[in-house]
């Protein structure tokens, strides 16, 4: 039988208006709701054929420019269909209007694939009339698509980068600025000609990698394991001291790393982990953190990371294997960072669990959805095996039904079956329009060569200082981040800022994870803090204060990339070993990672006590700043500064905790 959360701990009118405030603050949830049933059959059996379509690729793979522009032209199409031009606008039909583009975007990859042949060989990829028209419509189509389901930010910075080329030849511009003349075919055909423009690696990771991972979370999703995650934390931490807390920390994480949309985690999860929060005693604003926090970091956690992964793999040719396991010791050390203030704000408001009786049993647990765990450990195998990543993920989709078939409870129907299939293709779609919009500015950087000015001008602001370089990069990612999704934020930072890096001799790698973790929690840092706002309307908190509480509670992950660039072996990489290209690395010594993650995790958990201020019992100022400074020494990688930080925090933790005792003592006795 299947578990459910017992009726006390049941989730309060406060989460009623969940969609509401997801539409508030997620563009993306935005979406028409047809009463004609007709319409909604033709979007899903659609939505289905463009996942079939997929599926089918991954084992007969087509040309590259097909493949992806056809990947960019059904996916926009359905944009056109399921997205409205505006939040106000009638939702339950869709205008003419956009009958009419969703033709005309089908009709750029047909163009396509009618005139390939003569584009590739005939005419050698140099652009006719037609040609730039055609592109001209594509680049038009792309950017509407992108405000309907993003907001405008991402379209203006792509017109911006966009304008460039035609205005960089003349003679107001500054001489680093200044480029060759460029004509139409010239940039539009670098757009859509090419696999350098719209149909770029970013649209290459986004159809061969990222919409399979998609997928595999929509038929997850459908057999039920968002309820054993809930249920498994509520089963593992639920009584703990502060449980509910630890529990949201648990479920959301492991949900960001499949479904790596941060602001629907906060508020799919929230709605239920909230107000489990606020009814043992935490107050709004922590509540609202705790979820945001937790829901963001799911991004950087392995296996899976958002689909992020795959497009840095992508990016950097690095395999998705070593991508992986580089980020499994950061984000667990991110998770207890997280989890440790959890669970000393409890001990210092003195806040407990829900009681057992409340709680599913994790016997029961596991009986009724434990095998629903299975895709997930196939999923790693297959990856340790060095399945292709496509091949992997068709394959865990595939396990993912069979498995559901073992109860009753999480049996797949067929309907169930076409609903994931349509259900995934529509939670693609930001996805592949951010990849395809960055796509501009890949190809505009491409033609100009414009990323090595940018380069240069981060390279001159640190003033050969890499602390210097790295802040600036953090800033500019953080900046980007603010206002845009994860992945895009990631693929431009990544264009243009972590090959500044390069230049001080940083691995490919270990620079892409720095500036791909700032721009993830740009989305819990003020003052456009999406994730944190998500949460502040589920509990009724206080936007701000929510989003600089979540900036408190994440502050490990704004720690730990600065480590791993000056310790790379806390990625689990040695970058002194022999390797044979720049994107391979041999295996650190298994002492050093050791003595890494005992070192990172004392002062992870030290770093807690002081900034919740609280161990055994409270720390007074002076006792939070010197235990700060021996966290920090702790986590710094180096021999030294680890044995003066220990004996910091030993000194520090030991007092208190014979404090905490003879205040235990003290109390009592006063009651006896």
């Amino acid at each position: 039988m299947a578990v459910e959360p017992k009726a006390t701990i049941a989730a309060d009118p406060a989460a009623d208006n969940q969609q509401e405030i997801l539409e508030k603050f997620d563009k993306e949830s935005v979406v028409r709701q047809f009463a004609n049933k007709k319409i909604v059959w033709f979007v899903t059996l659609l939505a289905v054929a463009y996942s079939l379509f997929h599926l089918y690729i991954t084992f007969n793979p087509m040309p590259q420019l097909l493949q992806r522009s056809i990947h960019v032209a059904i996916g926009v199409a359905l944009v056109y269909l399921i997205y409205p031009v505006t939040k106000s606008q009638d939702r339950t039909k869709v205008p003419f209007y956009d009958w009419i583009l969703f033709l005309l975007s089908l009709s750029t990859a047909a163009y396509l694939i009618v005139e390939y042949q003569a584009i590739v060989t005939t005419r050698g990829g140099i652009p006719n009339t037609m040609d730039v028209v055609m592109a001209i419509l594509a680049v038009m189509l792309i950017l509407e698509a992108s405000r309907r389901i993003m907001g405008l930010i991402l379209p203006i910075m792509a017109l911006l980068f966009l304008s460039y080329p035609f205005f960089s030849h003349m003679s107001f511009m500054p001489n680093r600025l200044m480029t060759r003349p460029y004509d139409l075919g010239d940039i539009f055909g670098q757009l859509y000609l090419k696999t350098e423009g719209l149909y770029s690696s970013a649209i290459g990771a986004s159809v061969t990698f990222i919409f399979l991972f998609i997928l595999f979370g929509a038929f997850l999703a459908k057999s039920g394991m968002g309820q054993l995650f809930n249920d498994l934390a509520l089963a593992l931490a639920g009584s703990k001291k502060g449980g509910p807390a630890k529990v949201a920390v648990v479920s959301s994480g492991f949900m960001g790393s499949i479904n790596g949309a941060a602001v629907a985690n906060v508020v799919g999860t929230g709605a239920f982990t909230i107000p489990l929060m606020k009814k043992v005693g935490y107050s709004k604003n922590f509540a609202g953190a705790v979820e945001a926090s937790a829901s963001v970091g799911g991004q950087i956690l392995p296996p899976i990371m958002g689909a992020s992964a795959f497009i840095m793999a992508e990016t950097t040719g690095v395999s998705y294997g070593t991508i992986a396991l580089a980020a499994l010791l950061p984000a667990v050390l991110y998770y207890l960072g997280v989890i440790a203030q959890v669970h000393f704000r409890a001990g210092k408001d003195n806040l407990r669990g829900v009681p057992k009786s409340d709680l599913p049993k994790l016997k029961e647990v596991l009986k009724s959805r434990g095998h629903l765990l299975l895709p997930l450990v196939g999923l790693i195998y297959f990856l340790a095996i060095s399945t292709p990543i496509g091949y992997a993920a068709f394959y865990t989709i595939i396990l993912t039904v069979i498995v559901s078939m073992f109860r009753k409870e999480t049996r797949m129907s067929f309907m169930d079956i076409v609903d994931a299939l349509a259900s995934g293709a529509k939670q693609s779609l930001s996805v592949m329009v951010a990849c395809a919009v960055v796509g501009i500015i890949i190809g505009v950087v491409s033609l100009t060569s414009f990323g090595t000015v940018m380069t240069s001008a981060i390279t001159s602001l640190g003033a050969g200082s890499l602390f210097l370089t790295l802040f600036f990069t953090m800033i500019a990612s953080i900046i980007l981040g603010m206002g845009l999704p994860s992945i895009p934020a990631y693929i431009i930072t990544a264009t243009m800022a972590a090959p500044a890096l390069a230049t001080f001799d940083i691995p490919v790698l270990v620079a892409h994870m720095f500036v791909f973790y700032f721009g993830i929690f740009a989305n819990i840092t003020p003052p456009v803090a999406l994730a944190a706002f998500a949460g502040a309307g589920i509990s009724g908190g206080d936007p701000m204060r929510t989003g600089f509480q979540a900036l408190r509670l994440a502050i490990a992950g704004f720690i730990i990339p600065y480590l791993f660039v000056y310790n790379p072996a806390m990625l689990m990489i040695d970058t002194t070993g022999v390797a044979t290209n720049a994107t391979e690395f041999a295996r650190p010594e298994i002492m050093s990672i050791v003595i890494i993650v005992i070192t990172s995790v004392i002062g992870i958990l030290a770093l807690g006590a002081a900034v919740e201020g609280y161990y055994r019992t409270h720390l007074n100022l002076i006792e939070r700043l010197v235990l700060g400074v021996g966290a920090l020494l702790m986590i710094v990688p180096e021999g030294f500064t680890d044995i003066i930080g220990l004996v910091i925090v030993v000194l520090v933790a030991g007092l208190n905790f014979i404090k905490g005792r003879k205040e235990e003592t003290a109390t009592a006795n006063s009651t006896t």
